[in-house]
């Protein structure tokens, strides 16, 4: 479908997007359709709805509503934004600072000067998308993209990044909401400042350390518990890892920062915490490893194999999703230009977490020289739609945190907050209590009760909670993006995490 590249000038150039649906069952008493954006930014609906999701939403929604995913301007197949001329290119673009994310000041410097080159590299293109990503724009598409499907209003599940998506169509267009789901949802007032730093300093370790409180209530059913606490295991790893990595071959050596990346990644899904191919197991190991336990360094491999299998995407010739976060991101939000306050941020970063670093050089430094859009949406954040937004809040999210959702509940009028009393990244499809009214929301508007808190799942380390590890469970059934660093075939991820941490 085209639509105006520039709202500006809704008569001139055009830019294209692409769709995916599934259709309502036949002879069902059809609603209307349903969007759904997966996160990002940089995310593509289409494959998301492709891939499985769209099918389950449309029967868990009763065949009554079209499900529609969409690769918003810049994404995948959406007039695609492209910073390098193929992937081989982009690989020895990043590998000139071949850090996860920076430790000392060097790093730190080398990681600055390449990142903060992104604006050149991917604006001096003949690439007229560049100056148009601004969620604010997305917004305006999906509103033409409901007028298109011949909806009244709109009906929209977003997750992650897509809560951002959803909050700026509905102080944009609040009254055309039908029915606005927002899951694991940004507090638009610290996304489009770029101050997400706030929450990402404090955010993954307050999971983790639920991560480690279950491994030790879960006593011998999690291979990181001992007599000295899980804690005390994993951070003497750390320690360890600081000193000499593992090598895992030749060419391949578990560091520090991949043992950094690989935890946050594992706090997305905790369906894959447990169990004999789990996280868990593969920290266990590795902590075993660092003592010179040649057996245990076999299984950290074997584990971490199966693991990364199960995050491994389908290759394609050119994956511009991070060329994506950054084009939208850096159109939404301003961040410093001088090297100086990404230091300062830095360690302001680190005194949160040992989580803060990563996430504040991954999502900040490439926008460090690239101008924000000038029809971005910067607030305010307060409208009241038409009909309440449905926002769902895990109370221990490590990629959007608990806070973000009771702060967003507060700034749209009229809106229901739905939380969630356990772990991960979205609720939806992850725990029944918070699925169901999801569902039912859409279906009829009908909200749950105030103050609704649905009970955390079992313990992910006690059985049978703990998912099986196949190419079929967790991880592509929460159709989340979810990065995994530890071995060569994904190294792909570790070009500076600018491909993992997605929202």
């Amino acid at each position: 479908m085209n639509v105006p590249l520039d709202y500006d000038r809704p008569h001139g150039a055009s830019t294209s997007l692409a769709l995916a649906r599934v259709p309502a069952a036949a002879g069902a008493d059809k609603v209307g359709s349903v969007f759904v954006n997966p996160g990002g930014p940089g995310g593509s609906g289409v494959d998301f709805v492709r891939l499985g999701f769209g099918e389950s939403l449309a029967a868990q929604l009763l065949g009554r509503f079209d499900v529609i995913g969409f690769d918003p301007r810049g994404v995948s197949q959406s007039d695609p934004i492209q910073c390098f001329d193929s992937s081989e290119a982009q690989g020895e673009y990043f590998d000139a600072a071949p850090y996860i994310f920076p430790q000392n000041l060097g790093e730190e410097a080398q990681y600055f000067e390449v990142y903060s080159g992104l604006a050149d590299q991917c604006l001096n293109r003949e690439q007229p998308i560049t100056a148009h990503m601004s969620t604010a724009d997305v917004a305006r598409d999906l509103d033409l993209l409901r007028r298109a499907v011949g909806d009244e209003a709109l009906s929209y599940l977003g997750f992650s990044y897509g809560s951002f998506l959803g909050t700026t169509y509905a102080n944009l267009f609040p009254d055309k909401v039908r029915a606005l789901v927002i899951d694991g949802v940004l507090d638009p007032r610290l996304w489009s400042s770029g101050t997400q730093f706030i929450s990402d300093r404090v955010a993954t370790q307050e999971e983790f350390d639920e991560f480690l409180r279950l491994c030790d209530a879960a006593g011998s059913d999690c291979a990181l518990s001992g007599p000295a606490g899980a804690a005390s295991r994993y951070w003497d790893l750390a320690d360890a890892l600081r000193r000499s990595p593992l090598p895992f071959d030749d060419s391949f050596a578990y560091t520090y920062e991949i043992l950094i990346a690989d935890t946050l990644g594992a706090m997305y899904v905790p369906e894959l915490w447990g169990g004999p191919q789990g996280f868990a197991q593969l920290f266990a190991s590795l902590a075993d490893a660092a003592l010179g336990d040649e057996m245990a360094l076999a299984q950290a491999i074997e584990v971490a194999n199966t693991l990364a299998e199960l995050f491994a995407s389908e290759p394609k010739e050119y994956d511009n999703g991070g060329d994506a976060f950054y084009g939208n991101h850096c159109a939404d939000a301003e961040y410093p230009a001088a090297m100086g306050e990404y230091g300062s941020l830095g360690s302001f970063s680190a005194d949160g977490s040992a989580f803060g670093p990563l996430w504040w050089w991954n999502t900040a430094t490439g926008c460090a020289d690239w101008p924000v859009a000038a029809d971005r949406y910067a607030g305010p954040w307060t409208a009241t739609t038409a009909a309440p937004v449905l926002v769902v809040g895990n109370f221990f999210d490590g990629v959007t945190d608990y806070a973000g959702a009771i702060a967003s509940s507060e700034l749209l009028g009229g809106s229901r907050l739905l939380s969630y009393a356990g772990w991960g990244h979205t609720a939806f499809d992850r725990n029944g209590c918070v699925t169901d009214y999801v569902v039912d929301y859409l279906l009829d508007g009908a909200l749950p009760p105030e103050g609704t808190v649905c009970p955390a799942n079992a313990n992910p380390f006690v059985p049978p909670a703990v998912v099986e590890a196949t190419p079929e469970g967790a991880v592509e059934a929460f159709g989340v993006h979810v990065p995994f660093v530890g071995l060569p075939h994904s190294r792909r991820f570790a070009h500076g995490g600018r491909f993992a941490y997605g929202r």
